[in-house]
């Protein structure tokens, strides 16, 4: 008998994951899901939206998976559950319209990647905030947010991203749809990059040069030349632990997931990094 197909929308925080993708050592996300849907009667290996690096977190990663014969994605939400450890989880598990693949399917992402740039963070937000001030390179320099926020923004477009992302991935054009810095509160501040496809690295290259640049420790013509040409630069690859996986996009006629849904993700954690300060959402080039 045919097996179901499901979409999975899972969230983790990835401190103490090898990354997303299953490895010969190591916890992965990939390992520590499949484990718990064994043991939830669902013993099949599933396919991401894409592969996260170690240390990064996802409020929403999209997978698909088969479902045993008459094994409903219903059941599937109630029988997980108490398998899952507690920095992974599952917002929605739904059939799927046909044809639809998490991957394949996919038209873009946006990541989001959290930064000090003033004050200290909050001891709960530590863990998932990069702090300039521990950055060799970036130590004792200063950084204006309208600044960051202006280098940020001068990447957006179609572009050859190659001195941005590691030599790994296909060399192709990407889109970058928006790159925006937003203040969330106490010196908190979040860059959000939206786009067709990301290569790995890319928005933790692009982030960090993009500071390196604001501080002076990189000229801004080498930067511009490398978002205009490609032309390889000493970039800085920020840290893994301020980067998150925020969204996967579908075409709305594919998509497995209501708009309510993505607006207010249910079985979500309240607790950083996914929850924002209440303050937060003001733009830092306002």
């Amino acid at each position: 008998m045919k097996r179901t197909p499901a979409a999975l929308w899972i969230w983790y925080r990835g401190t103490d994951y090898l990354g997303f993708q299953r490895q010969p050592e190591g916890l992965t996300v990939q390992e520590a899901l499949e484990t718990s849907l064994k043991k939830a009667g669902v013993p099949y290996t599933l396919m991401p939206a894409g592969r996260t690096d170690r240390g990064v977190h996802a409020r929403m990663q999209v997978a698909s998976i088969r479902l045993p014969p008459f094994y409903t994605s219903e059941m599937l939400s109630e029988r997980i559950v108490p398998h899952l450890p507690p920095d992974l989880g599952l917002c929605v598990a739904r059939r799927p319209v046909p044809g639809f693949h998490a991957q394949w399917s996919a038209v873009g992402k946006e990541y989001r990647y959290r930064i000090q740039l003033g004050g200290a963070p909050a001891e709960a937000w530590r863990p998932f905030v990069m702090e300039p001030s521990t950055e060799p390179r970036l130590e004792g320099l200063v950084l204006k947010p309208e600044r960051v926020a202006e280098l940020l923004g001068a990447a957006v477009g179609q572009r050859d991203f190659y001195a941005f992302h590691e030599h790994s991935s296909l060399r192709k054009p990407r889109t970058l749809e928006s790159s925006t810095l937003h203040h969330l509160g106490n010196g908190l501040f979040e860059a959000r990059l939206r786009g067709d496809g990301f290569g790995r690295y890319q928005v933790r290259y692009l982030v960090g040069s993009a500071l390196l640049t604001a501080a002076g420790a990189l000229p801004e013509e080498h930067y511009r030349a490398a978002l205009d040409s490609g032309t390889p630069i000493p970039g800085l690859k920020a840290p893994a632990k301020g980067l998150l996986l925020w969204e996967v996009r579908y075409a709305p006629e594919l998509d497995p997931f209501t708009p309510e849904e993505r607006a207010r993700p249910p079985g979500l954690p309240l607790g950083p990094p996914f929850c924002l300060p209440a303050e937060a959402d003001s733009d830092a080039a306002a």
